[in-house]
């Protein structure tokens, strides 16, 4: 229904605001009512998702703009999630506008209800779409940790502990806070893939066809493989990782969007106007 989709643009705008006023004021309050908020426009999320399950009778990802909700879904529940682990309060100030983005962003694109086909009632889509994009929000909140790292570790070393210096953590805690992202978002990426060659056997008789999407994600995968195989045995820290993350969610973007837009495949069945 329309109404819930409006209610939560607006409690995700709420909690931008609330998390903007934070960044500025630093006062607590501020950072406690934007996590509430965001809480509650991700319930008032959820909610809109089960509906449009109900409404077209499958999981919805038959077009752009499900899609892109989902993907805002999936980025606002992983940020509630890592917030718990890590107290990082600053992270909101980036998370909360990203998924407000996205939701209004969704609200403007028509998004007629497609036809419950056999293409998309199947239970590797569901595991797949549900762990692609999981994976997906890990590796977009780990390049928002990777910028503040750069941020921070700017600051110190350039000695002018202004602004940011005063309102971000410590290096070693948005390190560790970006690697878990990571961990979190391969893991996930590497069941999405996993069941994806499931679901495109069950559907397209072989599990793998060079899609470009296809093709995409396992440079995707094989970026990500890199970076962990790097830290655990050369020791990439700090600003190297910081950085391969950015560039990372680079590839993630192309990947989501500019192989469906600017590339023939299979997917661009999920991402129609």
């Amino acid at each position: 229904m329309e109404f819930l989709l409006i209610l939560t643009i607006i409690c995700y705008m709420m909690s931008s605001a609330a998390y903007g006023a934070y960044l500025f004021l630093q006062k607590n309050y501020l950072q406690r009512s934007g996590y509430l908020f965001l809480s509650m426009g991700f319930i008032w999320h959820t909610a809109h998702i089960i509906y449009r399950i109900y409404d077209s009778g499958h999981m919805p990802v038959g077009n752009l703009p499900d899609t892109l909700s989902l993907a805002g879904w999936a980025i606002a529940g992983l940020f509630l999630i890592v917030f718990v682990k890590f107290q990082l309060k600053v992270l909101g100030t980036i998370a909360a506008p990203l998924v407000t983005l996205i939701m209004m962003f969704v609200s403007q694109l028509p998004g007629e209800t497609s036809q419950a086909t056999n293409l998309f009632k199947n239970f590797w889509l569901i595991s797949h779409v549900i762990a692609i994009f999981i994976g997906e929000a890990g590796f977009a909140l780990a390049c928002g940790l990777g910028l503040f790292y750069l941020i921070q570790e700017n600051a110190i070393k350039s000695k002018r502990r202004r602004f940011f210096f005063k309102r971000l953590p410590s290096l070693d805690l948005l390190d560790a806070a970006g690697y878990a992202c990571i961990v979190v978002g391969f893991t996930m990426l590497t069941l999405g893939l996993i069941t994806g060659f499931v679901y495109a056997k069950s559907v397209w008789g072989r599990f793998w066809s060079w899609d470009p999407k296809e093709v995409w994600s396992g440079i995707t995968w094989l970026f990500y493989a890199a970076l962990l195989h790097e830290r655990l045995t050369v020791g990439w820290r700090g600003r190297r990782s910081a950085i391969m993350a950015i560039i990372g969610f680079g590839v993630i973007l192309f990947t989501f969007l500019g192989v469906n837009f600017l590339l023939e495949g299979h997917h661009r069945e999920f991402t129609k106007f």
